[in-house]
């Protein structure tokens, strides 16, 4: 057995091998050392989010069954009915649709969003502009099939410079054609803070107080299991994700949820399939084993991904760089954002990321004109599932303060590797230097 310093050198090496020279290490090494605390807390979170999907696993008596394939029209499939019993209990929610179908988050949330509103029914955004991807979606930016071509409005309230919810505005903004109320989670390609579930239920209750019927739907993505609860726990009607990022824990090869209330969910499956047919169709072509065991893994998985956003953000900080979350600040989703400044450094940053990934790590990311963004965009990402952000990955804008939005990483060794490799590519390329 080796001793703590051979077991030291051993590691130097293989570090050395993978690219991250003896100053970086040591300096990541550094970082790493003050976090004790911080990685404590998370694990607890973890403990207790692994401890709820076991439960809801438990109660809705998975077994070996429900692993099998169905196709076709997939009717009778009592594999894909429990699945979506487990996720809503592990929610907090009546009911959940959870579907290999749905091929992205923004499908999600334009399906949660066009079952719900109708001709001449208003969508309204408490937290200012949505995600890029929304904006098509929405009909800010025109586009076929946009809820603005079907006559859906919309309306916007800001955050106040302080990242508060304008609580005049968003009341000012409320009408009677006000349907459906959208709040985005996670910060997307802003700068603003992301929302933790207790803001996310005070903005809620605050809603529901200028207009009781109001339907609240969360943008989920990013912060599935970071927090002990769920927005559906503190008065969301919906909430919407990817499983290929946080609720998939990197096994889940493709697919979306939405879960929420019986009745809103029920019109979101009919807009999935066909009114008539609503969540009684739906073929699960093999890949519920996966779903089933991503999910068991993602409360750990989360964790990992969490670990990395911390270290990133302490370690570009201490450099002098603006951080969001900076590196003491409670954490609410997965997502690390690093302002790099230029253009040069934006890239190098993702370089780094891609040398760290299993899959396709001899690639070099250059931006392009990527579908559903008004600018260039670069991403890193080797991912055992294409475009997986549960999975190691970095991407930004090509667009001033130049920010990197890091993510993912399905082991936390995994994604201190990463951050070690974004910071060597900024020292080669003389950007930053280490004292």
């Amino acid at each position: 057995m080796r001793d703590d310093k051979e077991q030291e050198l051993l590691l130097n090496t293989m570090y050395r091998e993978l690219g991250v020279s003896d100053p970086v290490l040591a300096y990541g090494r550094q970082v790493e050392a003050k976090l004790a605390e911080r990685f404590v807390e998370i694990d607890r979170t973890a403990e207790y989010n692994q401890l709820k999907v076991l439960r809801a696993m438990q109660k809705n008596r998975v077994c070996a069954e429900h692993f099998a394939a169905s196709s076709g029209y997939g009717y009778n499939d009592d594999g894909r009915d429990t699945l979506e019993a487990v996720y809503a209990d592990a929610f907090g929610a009546p009911a959940a649709l959870v579907r290999p179908q749905i091929i992205c988050g923004t499908q999600a949330l334009y399906l949660a969003l066009s079952a719900n509103l109708l001709p001449g029914e208003e969508l309204f955004s408490p937290v200012g502009k949505p995600y890029d991807t929304l904006e098509e979606v929405i009909g800010i930016r025109p586009s076929i099939g946009s809820l603005a071509e079907y006559g859906v409005t919309y309306a916007q309230a800001d955050l106040l410079p302080d990242g508060r919810f304008d609580y005049e505005a968003i009341r000012a903004a409320i009408g009677p054609r006000t349907k459906l109320a959208t709040i985005q989670r996670s910060k997307g390609y802003a700068s603003r803070p992301t929302l933790s579930v207790a803001r996310i239920g005070e903005l809620i209750a605050f809603l529901k107080q200028c207009k009781p019927d109001l339907i609240c739907m969360v943008d989920n993505c990013y912060g599935e299991f970071v927090e002990e609860q769920e927005p559906t726990e503190v008065g969301a009607d919906l909430i919407v994700g990817s499983l290929i990022k946080n609720p998939g824990g990197g096994l889940a090869p493709c697919g979306g949820y939405i879960a929420g209330r019986e009745d809103l969910i029920e019109r979101c499956a009919r807009r999935l399939s066909s009114p008539g047919l609503g969540k009684e169709v739906g073929a699960n072509l093999g890949v519920n084993r996966d779903l089933y065991q991503g999910f068991f893994l993602a409360p750990t998985v989360t964790a990992g991904a969490l670990k990395g956003a911390i270290f990133a953000a302490n370690l570009y900080e201490r450099l002098g760089y603006r951080v969001i979350p900076d590196g003491s600040e409670s954490r609410h989703d997965i997502i690390q954002a690093v302002e790099l400044k230029s253009p040069q450094a934006l890239c190098a940053f993702c370089e780094g990321i891609q040398a760290a990934a299993p899959v396709d790590s001899y690639v070099t990311p250059v931006p392009w004109d990527m579908p559903g963004y008004d600018s260039q965009v670069i991403m890193a990402a080797g991912a055992f599932v294409q475009g997986s952000s549960i999975e190691l990955s970095a991407d930004g804008p090509l667009r001033p303060p130049y920010t990197a939005f890091f993510q993912g990483g399905l082991t936390w060794q995994h994604a201190r590797l990463g951050i070690l490799l974004s910071l060597e590519k900024l020292v080669e390329k003389g950007i930053v230097t280490l004292a």
